[in-house]
């Protein structure tokens, strides 16, 4: 099987290792890179050009470029978890870590595929788009929470006017600046008819908002295969555990891991779904007369709503409190205790 090639991913260079002729090469991570690296395979492979298949380790960012190219040429592509890379590295005990070994080990990785995993990259421009515009939206909301904690503690401390004056005109530019952001994403939105309408879809849950909408319609584009537990995961609301024996008996907590920014947009709209939203406030009244904390409850809610939106979402529906009276039933989030 020497169709398959490993590609180790780097900021910089993409190590590549091609199994006819045991070749290892280093290219630049870039378009002219990839280009001169198709022109060799192209050399080598001849009418079996169409065979190959890249395999390689998801790096985020950095493997943006390759799979770019990959949809150019519809290059079908294996791609591996960072997990999955690690555990295959232990199991042919390689000793050495290198850019080198990788490549070569991620070539061998191709006996771990089944039907499906194979495939061509598809980028979706409005995908692509939202995800870009939610990434600075996430940096501006910390820098505007960074800046308002030095104004706490500048206002406390008596500092300087000019100083404090200043902060306030900073705080207020990157509210302007979110308030722009939201406005392009919903630009985009509106331009896709799916997208629009999986919008309206999750905005129709009772306490919802523009915001938070959004949101969620970004989680559920980024994760597009995800199931119910792992959204929950990804959202950080999954409960944990921490026991040992006797002595260490912790009660259960959500994790508090995965994208904050879920938790953050969704709090406001939370308190108002156990005011104004009879089935979410059926869960708290519930979890809060069983002697449940009221921000474990609140939780408790926020995951019901997160796994409510995802049901919208995949089946292109849009909320009926009667048909949905299933997320209010008592033991689906027990889970949360």
């Amino acid at each position: 099987m020497d169709n398959y090639i490993g590609i180790d991913v780097a900021k910089a260079t993409l190590q590549v290792f091609i199994p006819r002729n045991d070749l290892d090469i280093e290219i630049e991570n870039s378009l002219d890179g990839l280009k001169k690296l198709y022109s060799k395979l192209k050399k080598q492979y001849k009418k079996s050009i169409n065979d190959i298949v890249f395999v390689y380790e998801s790096t985020g960012a950095y493997s943006t470029i390759l799979e770019h190219h990959c949809q150019d040429k519809e290059i079908k592509c294996f791609k591996v978890g960072a997990y999955q890379s690690a555990s295959f590295s232990k199991v042919v005990k390689n000793r050495s870590k290198t850019d080198i070994v990788d490549a070569r080990m991620l070539s061998q990785m191709h006996i771990l595929i089944k039907k499906g995993d194979v495939k061509v990259p598809h980028r979706d421009k409005e995908a692509h788009q939202i995800r870009s515009y939610i990434k600075y939206y996430q940096t501006l909301v910390k820098e505007e929470r960074r800046k308002s904690n030095y104004l706490e503690a500048a206002d406390f401390n008596l500092e300087d006017s000019y100083v404090l004056k200043q902060v306030k005109k900073h705080i207020k530019r990157l509210q302007k600046e979110q308030t722009e952001i939201m406005d392009k994403l919903m630009e985009v939105i509106k331009g896709n008819a799916k997208y629009y309408q999986a919008y309206k879809n999750i905005i129709s849950i009772k306490g919802i908002g523009d915001k938070s909408a959004i949101i969620l319609l970004y989680l559920f584009l980024r994760y597009p295969n995800a199931s119910r537990q792992h959204i929950t995961a990804l959202c950080g609301l999954d409960p944990v555990q921490r026991s040992s024996g006797t002595s260490v008996q912790h009660k259960e907590r959500i994790s508090k891991q995965g994208l904050s920014l879920v938790r953050d947009i969704l709090y406001m709209p939370t308190l108002v779904a156990v005011r104004y939203n009879e089935e979410m406030k059926l869960i708290y009244d519930r979890l809060v007369q069983r002697g449940k904390p009221k921000m474990l409850a609140q939780m408790a809610v926020m995951r019901k709503i997160v796994l409510l939106a995802h049901s919208l979402y995949k089946n292109d529906e849009t909320y009926d409190p009667q048909r949905y009276i299933q997320f209010t039933q008592l033991s689906e989030v027990e889970n949360m205790n």
